[in-house]
């Protein structure tokens, strides 16, 4: 992959996790009413990054949830093959918490809009915030991130290519065109 098309490399995702961890906790004088929720499959990743961030800092083991929003997305019909459904895991009551959900792109906000939807089919939060590592532009829906690790405007024929080291074996994020020219070719 050419390394042009580099957004972020491990220096920058560890910097913006840690970022997150403060950002996430600075309101709370107790983080007994907190939790992270990642969206299934790399939004798991990185909330379990800032969890463990977290721990290492304060010693507190944050409450961590996992959810698949594969049911509640509004094209799942769409599609002629079987959706491949990931594992939906919030082992604490939601009733009062204040929920961060985690992702790692905010592109159209329907992913955002399922995901809200889906965590409401498990309690009811006091509040519910949305982070996303990178913001790609192109809302289809009136959804913003409460947290962003980066800002990246991108054109209809380029992707977000985010890579986790669990995942991928690296940690980075890429802008890749989709015709193959990687966003600094024209």
């Amino acid at each position: 992959m050419d390394p042009s098309a580099k957004l972020l490399d491990e220096t920058d995702l560890k910097r913006i996790i840690e970022r997150f961890a403060y950002q996430f906790t600075e309101p709370y004088d107790n983080l007994s009413s907190f939790a992270i929720i990642g969206m299934q499959r790399r939004g798991v990743f990185i909330a379990r990054r800032i969890r463990k961030f977290l721990k290492e800092k304060t010693g507190v083991n944050v409450d961590m949830g996992v959810l698949d929003i594969t049911f509640y997305r509004d094209d799942f019909r769409d599609s002629m093959k079987m959706p491949e459904v990931q594992i939906t895991d919030i082992p604490f009551d939601l009733y009062g918490k204040n929920v961060v959900l985690v992702d790692d792109v905010l592109y159209t906000g329907r992913t955002a809009r399922a995901a809200l939807e889906a965590l409401m089919s498990f309690g009811r939060p006091a509040s519910v915030r949305f982070c996303c590592l990178i913001d790609r532009g192109h809302r289809e829906l009136p959804i913003l991130a409460d947290y962003t690790g980066k800002y990246v405007p991108t054109h209809v024929n380029e992707e977000v290519m985010v890579k986790l080291y669990e995942m991928d074996g690296e940690d980075a994020v890429y802008v890749v065109s989709r015709n193959g020219r990687t966003d600094h070719e024209g």
